[in-house]
């Protein structure tokens, strides 16, 4: 026991792939006084039994990120270590069967282009050279990617923990960790089987147990960590001849198979097949008093399931025949652990200072890699090099209790390789909050979608309107939304139309130097009392971390607002470098936020008021409107004259309805999106992302570099003054065809990738279809000619002038 450590920097519990990669990129950035615990052996948990398929393939940017720097690292690991692994890369052929799956396709593999990926579109007469035994009648194309393969994960691991014990690194193996206690400064005891390690962070890496070890950190603010464990089944086929023959006349394995639209993968394995489906008759472990989760579940499965297979089996047959000559050798039906949304739950743990953790992977192994880089960057840094919010804990608040996360896993392990259409609602796991105005929306024909778990109103449909879940599948504009959507946008243009916010994140602050402090959190300046602004976070490279509105009530008072989906995120940016004295409270649940808006909305809501109605753009007052206390305040953020009316909770239906009876018109999430563009107000990490700097971003009128506070990312933002940007942000309009562009759409010139885009829809305003991007800096002058690449197809996009495409003198709002 006298080399036992009894101190540590860091402390890593669990000894997966992500948890030994996490460590091992910790030692690499210098910080080796850290120590990995693992109960049993390395790998016991789902890494051994893991397939160990690595794709660059994902329609999210982060993840791809991730995975891309993953393979980048896995292909010379060996070498750098010296440890040999079992990696081939074979290549894989994606399986697409309708037009709907080849645009994503096309998608993917230009987000691919662009972080330096060759993706290429085949034909399914061309896939044949790739797979001789291929099926390929019923196909529409085929992606193939050339890096993609197949890792031995045990190898992986073993390798990552030799390079962090080369570098100083300690793993502790048989030593189960047993608790945690914080200390007063807020660094931690873990305590062990062995004996306790003290240490300034600690990092959940358990794997399937990480909701057991979230467990440890509630008395210290954590929270029901949201994950569930999953059964998930591959079986390996015995030797097939067919294949056996193709490896030796052709030196090489077979690529690996995906066929997404049935919902499987096919690899070769020695001389058979490894068949892995995602089974929409999909099984949950672990989740009912008959079916505990056992104290230890190392190296072990649980029985056979084929039957759940049968489908998938001979669907899988039927595409590649020699499939069906041969025996099943043997079935691995093991636990692998499932967030909502099927990504991984990494970073900052919620609630509690100086946690993180790294956990929830269902392709733990393809992103081992590059999720122990983002970790090791979060620990060490406090920033990621990019912006992963798609993968950030944060993500789920307080909505996601058991049954909503085990209702979306179930949903999502069946459709592990859906498309998410843009309009397109997930139906399980719904109606966790719920506005005082659900019943009146519901009634009025609101079609909803899920904000943080709050239910709005995305568009209104009137009798007749096709609103079946079918008809939202569909990547193109035009659907059954698109006329009621354009009603909607014209009805705010007109005259007035009301809209229910509910769920807006919003926090108080007050205590004596609140208005200091904030002053040197903020890359801009505070609002007047009795004013408000919007203002933004950077972090230490002058990147935009999130954009709050400040209400300021009084000198050391204030309300700060943000997006729904950032309530945990933009809190715990406050929380956690709040000084002491200062007061912080979350009251995102107990204001409804009304945003009226419209030439008509003073007059809709001078009857029913006593506010001054003629206060200032960016102003707020308290006001009584029928007849009940809110507060008015003189902003909109769809580009015409309007109010946002903050009412609490309990009145909020009262004060919706006399809105209404006024002659407001309802509208809904896709109006406001539309109605947004066309002013260029940008949306939460879409056009706001740490992928950008306040420079990049357009928000240079919000930096005060002359003023006295320190603000994150100041000496960042100076020198980039001084030397120019790189990118800057712009106004596309584009000759779209049938669809507008996605996030992260390629923007060429001249062959030249030179941006992307970062929001973009139809403004029924302008009458054209609209993108937010960013482009390279020579660039930007309006009236450039670019090319945005939308599902596969290039289309003309022409840089505006840096102002509004709606009302762009800002008359209308100021009116």
């Amino acid at each position: 026991m006298s080399d036992f450590p009894t101190k540590a920097r860091v402390v890593i519990i669990g000894g997966g792939a992500i948890g030994v990669s996490t460590l091992f990129h910790l030692a690499k950035k210098g910080w080796t006084d850290s120590v990995l615990l693992e109960k049993n052996e390395l790998t016991a948990g789902s890494t051994w039994h893991a397939a160990g398929n690595c794709p660059n393939f994902s329609a999210s940017w982060a993840v791809m990120n991730m995975q891309r720097y993953s393979l980048e690292m896995y292909r010379t690991l060996a070498e750098d270590v010296d440890y040999p692994m079992n990696y081939h890369v074979t290549g894989a052929l994606r399986l697409g069967h309708t037009k709907q799956r080849t645009q994503e396709f096309e998608r993917v593999a230009s987000m691919g282009r662009y972080q330096g990926l060759q993706m290429d579109m085949l034909t399914p007469e061309e896939a044949k050279e790739y797979y001789p035994f291929l099926e390929t009648h019923d196909l529409d194309s085929v992606l193939w990617d050339p890096l993609d393969g197949d890792i031995d994960p045990a190898q992986l691991t073993q390798a990552m923990a030799k390079g962090a014990r080369d570098l100083g690194a300690t793993i502790q193996r048989f030593c189960p960790a047993t608790g945690v206690t914080q200390k007063d400064d807020n660094t931690w005891i873990v305590h062990t089987d062995k004996g306790d390690i003290e240490c300034d962070y600690v990092v959940n890496c358990g794997g399937y147990y990480a909701a057991r070890i979230g467990e440890w950190f509630k008395p210290y603010g954590g929270r029901d960590v949201p994950m569930v464990v999953m059964s998930h089944q591959y079986f390996l086929t015995e030797m097939i001849p067919e294949v056996e023959k193709f490896t030796k006349e052709n030196g090489k394995k077979l690529p690996m198979i995906r066929d997404v639209d049935s919902s499987y993968y096919l690899r070769q394995d020695t001389h058979g097949l490894n068949l892995g489906p995602y089974e929409r008759n999909c099984k949950a472990h672990w989740i009912t008093e008959d079916d505990p989760m056992p104290e230890d579940f190392s190296f072990q499965l649980y029985p056979d399931d084929l039957d759940r297979l049968e489908w998938y089996i001979e669907d899988a047959m039927e595409r590649v025949p020699p499939l069906g000559t041969a025996g099943v050798g043997r079935n691995i039906n093991g636990p692998i652990p499932y967030a909502p949304d099927g990504l991984p739950l990494m970073g900052p743990m919620p609630g509690v200072k100086n946690a993180f953790e790294a956990h929830s992977f269902t392709f733990g192994i393809v992103q081992a890699g590059g999720a122990g880089k983002c970790m090791a960057e979060w620990i060490i840094d406090g920033e990621t090099e990019w912006d992963m919010w798609a993968v950030d804990s944060r993500r789920y608040t307080a909505h996601a209790d058991h049954d909503f996360v085990l209702q979306k896993a179930l949903e999502t392990y069946g459709h592990e390789y859906a498309m998410h259409f843009p309009h397109h609602q997930w139906p399980a796991g719904r109606n966790k909050k719920l506005s005082p105005n659900h019943d009146r929306l519901i009634a009025d024909g609101a079609q909803m979608g899920a904000f943080n778990g709050w239910e709005r109103a995305v568009w209104f449909a009137k009798d007749g309107d096709d609103t079946s879940e079918a008809a939202t599948e569909t990547w193109d504009r035009e659907g059954p939304w698109t006329k009621r959507v354009k009603e909607e946008c014209e009805a705010v243009r007109d005259s007035a139309g009301v809209i229910d916010m509910c769920g807006f994140s919003r926090y108080t602050l007050k205590g004596d130097g609140a208005a200091e402090w904030l002053r040197g959190q903020i890359t801009g300046a505070l609002p007047k009392v009795g004013r408000m602004n919007l203002a933004y976070f950077a972090d230490s490279r002058g990147r935009i971390v999130t954009e709050m509105s400040i209400i300021r009530n009084g000198e050391d008072d204030f309300m700060l607002m943000t997006a729904a989906v950032a309530q945990w995120h933009d809190f715990e940016l406050l929380w956690r470098n709040l000084p002491e004295g200062l007061e912080l409270k979350d009251i995102s649940s107990d204001v409804v936020t009304l945003l009226l808006s419209g030439p008509k909305s003073r007059d809709m809501l001078a009857p029913i008021t006593d506010g001054d109605l003629s206060s200032g753009w960016l102003t707020h007052q308290k006001a009584k409107v029928a007849g009940h206390d809110v507060m008015l305040a003189r902003v909109s953020f769809v580009g015409e004259l309007g109010w946002e009316v903050h009412c609490p909770a309990e009145v909020a239906a009262e004060v919706y309805a006399a809105i209404r009876e006024q002659g407001a018109v309802p509208f809904g999430m896709y109006a406001l999106d539309a109605l947004r563009i066309e002013k260029g107000y940008r949306t939460w990490k879409g056009d706001l992302s740490t992928d950008y700097t306040m420079f990049e971003g357009g928000l240079g009128r919000f930096v005060k570099l002359d003023k006295p506070q320190d603000f994150p990312g100041k000496a960042a933002l100076q020198a980039e003054a001084e030397a120019g940007s790189k990118k800057g942000f712009v106004t596309l309009i584009v000759d779209a065809g049938d669809a507008d562009a996605p996030y992260m759409s390629t923007l060429w010139k001249d062959g030249e990738v030179v941006g992307e885009t970062t929001s973009s829809t139809w403004g029924y305003r302008v009458n054209a279809s609209v993108a937010l991007g960013m482009l390279r800096q020579d660039l930007t002058e309006p009236g450039t000619e670019v090319e945005v690449e939308i599902y596969g197809k290039r289309y003309k996009a022409v840089v505006q002038p840096d102002q509004p495409l709606w009302d762009p003198s800002n008359e209308r709002i100021r009116a």
